[in-house]
């Protein structure tokens, strides 16, 4: 037996609740893991909430580290006593999770537990966002929102190392500091925005905005890039954009509208261990810094989504079972 989360209907942060559970086991091709850290994600709120349909009872989580206690038939790339991270696990708000072994990721040392569940999944999203889904090149003009987030703050490093010139929006003076201790070369308020940007670039606008929040900065979103730019928006932070005239596209500039996820950039192992041991090599050399901005007992999962959601956190959410 083991104890997780477990939600037993849809609804807000107070149906995650601590249960004791069978304690998985592994089947062909994967990992049981003994689960050091979580990383609490949006999008375990979203299907916390029923925003995203999944069936219940339900266990959230995606994003974890531990130790490899044993293996299923077949595995061949690892053994017990490793230690592995994933981006795309399943059910992992518990004590133990099954981790399938193409997506386990190699934890190398130099990389401690809790900085290795921070990273897979904000750390890839920043990294398809800026390889992939908008290859950045130096001297860009980036406007990224949420730079105070887990993505954005390693966002604002990575852009920085490639040459982007990056602005920022945060809601807070604490956050503004943090956007700017990791390199940020413009911090605003969500206010008014977009006119900041026309005139921080001399009314040409930017050439790609990273969009996690949705609804609320959409318009702005728009408004801010230059002709023929991109709008990236991988997150609905405040809620769903509604449906919009794609004629807006047209009138703002032949502007690009791409609304990217993650599983579409991890395709294959090479593409995964591309993505993964560029993120882990950076932090391991001190080059990329991740920022834990709270931990919480696994029991306290409920309140670690509702801080997220209202943002009252910065940086990585963590469970510690």
């Amino acid at each position: 037996m083991m104890h997780a989360i477990v939600a037993r209907e849809a609804g807000g942060p107070d149906v995650l609740n601590l249960a004791e559970v069978d304690r998985p086991v592994p089947g062909p091709g994967q990992l049981l893991v003994k689960v050091a850290a979580v990383g609490v994600n949006f999008i375990d709120t979203y299907k916390r909430s029923g925003a995203y349909k999944v069936a219940y009872p339900f266990t959230p989580g995606s994003e974890a580290s531990g130790t490899v206690e044993e293996l299923g038939d077949g595995v061949t790339g690892f053994s017990v006593g490793d230690r592995v991270a994933t981006a795309e696990g399943v059910n992992c708000y518990a004590g133990y999770a099954l981790i399938d072994e193409d997506k386990a990721l190699p934890v190398p040392h130099g990389v401690d537990d809790f900085t290795a569940a921070a990273l897979p999944l904000q750390g890839i999203t920043a990294h398809y966002l800026i390889n992939s889904s908008f290859k950045v090149e130096p001297g860009h003009t980036v406007l990224l929102h949420a730079g105070a987030g887990g993505v954005g703050l390693l966002l604002i490093q990575l852009l920085k190392a490639r040459g982007a010139r990056v602005i920022t929006t945060v809601s807070t003076d604490d956050k503004e500091q943090l956007a700017r201790e990791a390199g940020a070369d413009h911090v605003l308020r969500y206010d008014g925005f977009a006119a900041e940007v026309r005139e921080l670039t001399d009314g040409a606008g930017a050439d790609v905005v990273y969009d996690g929040v949705g609804k609320d900065t959409f318009d702005g979103s728009l408004a801010a890039l230059r002709i023929r730019g991109t709008l990236v928006l991988f997150g609905a932070a405040s809620g769903p954009v509604p449906p919009f005239d794609p004629q807006r596209l047209n009138s703002g500039g032949s502007l690009y509208l791409t609304r990217p996820t993650i599983a579409h950039f991890l395709r294959d192992a090479r593409e995964r261990r591309w993505r993964s041991d560029e993120l882990f090599a950076a932090v391991a050399d001190g080059t990329l810094k991740v920022r834990i901005g709270a931990r919480y007992d696994l029991a306290e999962a409920g309140r670690a989504h509702d801080d997220l959601e209202q943002r009252r956190t910065t940086g990585k959410v963590l469970l510690v079972p």
